[in-house]
């Protein structure tokens, strides 16, 4: 899933490529993927690209478009697990995508030729396009709490302990702190040395000092890395940049331990033992209790 790091990088590579250029047609291949019909994807035909953003993992492609009220759209979208943003420099047709045929979910098509798609991989279809007057229409831009790039060290503690629960999950309840998904959290309390499972109403000052710290420098770090990079290329530069997550039973490199991972229904983490929970295996939470 696309979290902060990429969102805000292909904010940036959209910023370069499309603010100034004129809209001339979306293309709505997925109905599906579009939540809301009021303005219609035809009223951003001749619309105008005046800036591009994001809202925790959300994209928001600012318009100025004449025929809405007000003049501002904007195309804000959410990429969930399998989607992902593909610029063109041009398209292989001029002629208008048949919906439902493959996995592009909505393409926009700029004058001079180029544009963008939004695909999404797989069975299940989560990606989630909105055209709204104001992000704040959006319902999950409205439940969003402050951005964790954005928080000083006390509002940090403060939202953490504010939702009880292990720290793992909490870090990425986008209404506590926005921008963290699955992978940067396995990444953030690696660097802080804390277990997934910890109990956020049990972490001490320091910890959670620990853990502001390292938040901003896992993310920070990744920014840096991913904002420059193509589109095509985000995908590979968040892997390389990676420490623990999606590296079972590769060594830890800061202490050599094996990578060990928990699996959930759909989903899983993965953590360093010596590193993380004093040399102890966490037990998947199915079948015994969780070592905290």
């Amino acid at each position: 899933m696309p979290e902060l790091p990429e969102v805000q990088a292909l904010a940036a590579y959209l910023r370069e490529r499309a603010v100034g250029r004129r809209v001339e047609r979306v293309e709505v291949c997925a109905i599906n993927a579009l939540k809301t019909y009021d303005p219609p994807p035809s009223a951003l035909a001749g619309s105008v690209v005046t800036a591009t953003g994001r809202h925790g993992k959300f994209l928001d492609v600012t318009l100025d478009a004449a025929g809405v009220t007000g003049g501002e759209v904007h195309l804000v979208t959410h990429l969930a697990r399998a989607g992902w943003l593909h610029y063109r420099e041009s398209f292989p047709s001029a002629a208008p995508l048949k919906p439902g045929k493959g996995p592009i979910a909505l393409r926009v098509r700029l004058d001079d030729g180029s544009g963008f798609d939004l695909t999404e991989a797989g069975t299940q279809k989560k990606l989630a396009v909105y055209l709204v007057t104001e992000p704040g229409q959006v319902p999950g831009v409205a439940r969003l709490g402050p951005d964790v790039l954005a928080v000083d060290r006390d509002t940090f503690a403060r939202r953490l302990r504010s939702r009880r629960g292990q720290v793992k999950g909490v870090l990425t309840e986008q209404e506590v702190l926005a921008g963290v998904g699955n992978a940067y959290s396995d990444e953030i309390l690696h660097t802080a040395r804390l277990s997934p499972f910890a109990s956020t109403n049990r972490l001490t000052d320091d910890q959670l000092a620990v853990l502001h710290d390292a938040t901003r420098q896992v993310l920070t770090a990744a920014v840096e890395r991913s904002v420059g990079q193509r589109a095509a290329e985000l995908k590979g530069e968040k892997r390389s940049g990676l420490r623990v997550h999606g590296r079972t039973g590769l060594p830890c490199p800061v202490c050599g331990d094996h990578v060990k991972d928990v699996s959930f229904a759909d989903s899983s983490l993965q953590y360093c033992p010596t590193c993380q929970t004093r040399g102890r295996p966490l037990a998947d939470r199915r079948l015994s209790r969780l070592v905290r």
